[in-house]
């Protein structure tokens, strides 16, 4: 997600009083409050961005002559030792990047910064990260640094290629060949430089798609975000990939064996026939992956993206230990990751109550722990194993972390197979609700995954707020705004002064998704410190058909299923930053030894030499190192959590009896009579037949909100309204760089797009 942010990040603390902190349940020694930064923070900083440089220059200059020859030095300097020369190449390029996750642990657990929503921006100005620079295209709406990152990796593809093939022209010239024979050389060079420049970019492959991963927190960029990254390298790895098979391909069609060196299988040197398995796997993976076939068969993409663990496993026998050893490091993150979501998935969690909204929305609200942390901007993954044993589903958090310390809500919007399936459940049971209370029992079995996203409640930075959804797209803004009361009423610190709602509809009766923020009546104490203008727009109707958009009452069905007094699992990626770093370091500990013990006990005394062998024990003590010490850290950071929740139990259960619902007619803390306040459905003006006029809502929010003014801008909907903001943020913030003055709009997307 495109947002302000520090080279590296400054997460906040885990306090446990405030509710929009980070997730977790540790308490490190809260830095002070505007005091500089300590020396060994600094020292850390300089460290992280040290390794990370020096392993991208490594592998940006790696095609070089001078970066070859230290290379090979490296190589015969470390192939003598206990790991041999695949330990070299790790230690040389996989190494780095667990360095850096190590001292991100550090970071964040020993230097927390102050809360995002207390620190401004220091001044008028664009910022990298929330500047649109492309906003039609392929790529979507891409901001500044984003395009930087995505020129970089065209140079270094153009760059390294043509490197390639100047060289492998001028190898094969030194050689009398006959020309077929020359241009089989050519094609084979050519094929092996690009499967090498196409595993350096499986490295960062790998790093976007672990969704609890340190580096993103490190960075502040939550999955949701970084799976764009995920999709463009996607794109950009297989396409390397496929043209180094291709190359292969012409190359044993030119000689006339084809069919024999596709089904070779050799023990020295590289197995062909793995390597056309798993690129057969990627190719599937990549096929159902692009746009029309995901949107249209979305089951079919999400089974046979499953096929990655064919893709790694048989991309190792094909090209080695050593070879994969490049690429090992990000792919250990990842499997790091995946058996700690596989783990906290296994839980089923208690679903406090479910809502069938009369707009085709379905409301849930699940139990979790006091200790886990979220933010307004969260999203989680569900399960529900009455519908599908592996479809996981992502949706945004609905409710504010302030609207309780038990519950967490989502909406979904009814609109393919799986949500029907889901509203058809709910609908039914309530339908029997009170006549066979036998029947009800069970009717859905839920597991969740997260929450996920951004490490602070960056939307608690901006004084002046913009929040533009289309349809369902509300659902994280209902979150900020029930956040935002929250917070006036309570005393907490709030720098949101200033709020602007535009909401496009296409009915009217989806205007009753408003009545779903818990803490809707704004008081007068409120109404003074926040000026909320919320202007909703119904794009298909010339006419409001009932008043207020209310078409029917919400059919909520409370206590219908099974209550086992389980809450969603506090074992997540972002959770507590002391059990988190013990896991990623008992696990690393653990494959180093692993592959320590392989070589001292069987490579070395059977003489093991067969690359493939070498590369499917080099995977398997990977997945040992994470299995083994890493499954026993996370075993006991189970039953820690287990204890505190059996610690809570009798609080967590007085507050799960009683319905959430109530607490919309409540009133809020420190509000004293709802009556006295107004509700959020009143504060909404309504357009029918049209859409908003970007160009004129922004320059009226510009003006009230004054020339020396910064303006958080955030988008939640489809492809076209995201184009449609970036396009009128960038044109208002070049306007103002060529000398037009006026506000500076910072562009930020938290729409998913899977």
């Amino acid at each position: 997600m495109a947002h302000e942010r520090e080279p590296l990040l400054q997460p906040q603390q885990n306090g446990g009083g405030n509710a929009a902190g980070a997730k977790g349940g540790s308490s490190p020694a809260p830095a002070a409050a505007g005091a500089p930064p300590s020396l060994a923070r600094t020292i850390l900083k300089f460290l992280m961005w040290a390794v990370f440089l020096t392993w991208a220059a490594g592998i940006f200059l790696y095609p070089t002559k001078p970066v070859q020859a230290l290379f090979k030095k490296w190589v015969v300097l470390t192939r003598d030792s206990l790991f041999g020369i695949t330990g070299g190449i790790f230690l040389a390029f996989s190494a780095p990047i667990l360095i850096v996750a190590v001292l991100a642990y550090v970071y964040i657990s020993f230097f927390p910064s102050v809360h995002m929503e207390k620190r401004k921006l220091r001044s008028l100005s664009f910022r990298l990260w929330t500047f649109p620079v492309l906003v039609d295209g392929p790529f979507g709406v891409v901001s500044a640094v984003e395009f930087i990152g995505i020129v970089l990796f065209i140079v270094y593809v153009a760059y390294s290629m043509t490197y390639y093939a100047v060289e492998s022209v001028s190898l094969a010239s030194k050689f009398a060949f006959p020309s077929l024979t020359e241009s089989e050389l050519i094609l084979d060079i050519i094929g092996i430089r690009l499967g090498s420049v196409g595993l350096f970019c499986m490295v960062f492959l790998f790093l976007p798609v672990a969704r609890g991963s340190v580096l993103l927190r490190l960075i502040d960029i939550p999955f949701e975000h970084a799976t764009r990254y995920h999709v463009w390298l996607g794109h950009l790895t297989m396409a390397l990939f496929t043209l180094h098979g291709l190359f292969f391909v012409i190359s044993w069609s030119m000689q006339g064996r084809l069919r024999e060196e596709m089904r070779q299988w050799k023990e020295i040197g590289v197995a062909n026939l793995p390597g056309v398995i798993s690129l057969a796997a990627g190719l599937l993976m990549w096929v159902t992956s692009l746009q029309p076939v995901r949107k249209r068969f979305f089951e079919l993409f999400f089974y046979t993206h499953q096929l990655y663990v064919i893709f790694v496993v048989f991309l190792a026998l094909h090209v080695g230990d050593f070879i994969f050893s490049m690429s090992a490091g990000a792919v250990f993150l990842f499997m790091l990751d995946r058996f700690l979501r596989f783990w906290q998935s296994r839980t089923k969690v208690d679903i406090i109550s479910a809502t069938c909204r009369p707009c085709g929305t379905v409301e849930l609200m699940f139990s979790k722990p006091a200790s886990l942390r979220y933010n307004a901007l969260s999203f989680i993954f569900i399960q529900v194993r009455e519908l599908s044993f592996l479809q996981w589903h992502p949706f945004s958090v609905s409710s504010s972390p302030m609207d309780g310390k038990y519950h967490m809500s989502v909406l979904i919007k009814v609109l393919g197979t799986w949500t029907e399936k889901l509203r058809s459940i709910i609908t039914d049971a309530q339908e029997q609700n009170g006549s066979d209370s036998e029947l009800q029992c069970g009717r859905i079995t839920a597991c969740v995954e997260g929450p996920y996203g951004h490490e602070s409640p960056y939307h608690l930075m901006y004084e002046n707020l913009i929040l533009v959804a289309g349809g369902i797209g509300i659902s994280p803004f209902l979150a900020i705004l029930s956040d935002i009361i929250y917070r006036i009423e309570e005393g907490k610190q709030c720098m949101p002064k200033n709020v602007l709602v535009l909401w496009s509809v296409k009915k009217s009766k989806e205007l009753s998704l408003l009545s779903a923020v818990h803490a809707q009546t704004i008081s007068s104490s409120v109404s003074d410190k926040l000026r909320l203008d919320i202007q909703a727009f119904v794009t298909q109707e010339s006419q409001p058909e009932l008043e207020d958009g209310v078409v029917g009452d919400d059919q909520n069905v409370p206590g219908i299923f099974v209550k086992n007094g389980t809450t969603m699992s506090g074992l997540v990626g972002t959770g507590d930053n002391f059990w988190a770093a013990m896991y990623f370091l008992a696990s690393t500990l653990g494959f180093i030894l692993a592959y320590a013990l392989v070589q001292v006990y069987y490579v070395k005394p059977h003489n093991v030499v067969a690359w493939w062998y070498l590369g499917l024990l080099f995977v398997l003590c990977m997945a040992a190192g994470v299995a083994l010490p890493g499954g026993l850290v996370v075993l006991l950071w189970h039953l820690s959590e287990k204890q505190r929740l059996e610690d809570d139990r009798w609080d967590a259960a007085a507050a799960a009896s009683q319905s959430p619902r109530s607490k919309q007619t409540s009133p809020v803390a420190g509000g004293g009579d709802a009556g006295a306040g107004v509700s959020l459905a009143a504060m909404r003006t309504t357009r029918y037949g049209c859409r908003p006029n970007f160009q004129a809502e922004f320059a009226a929010f510009a003006e009230r909100a004054g020339d020396a003014a910064d303006v958080g801008v955030m988008v939640c909907g489809p492809q076209g309204l995201q184009t449609s903001v970036a396009r009128e943020c960038r044109a208002r913030n070049l306007r103002r760089g060529g000398g037009g003055g006026g506000a500076v709009f910072h562009f930020n997307s938290h729409s998913f797009d899977l």
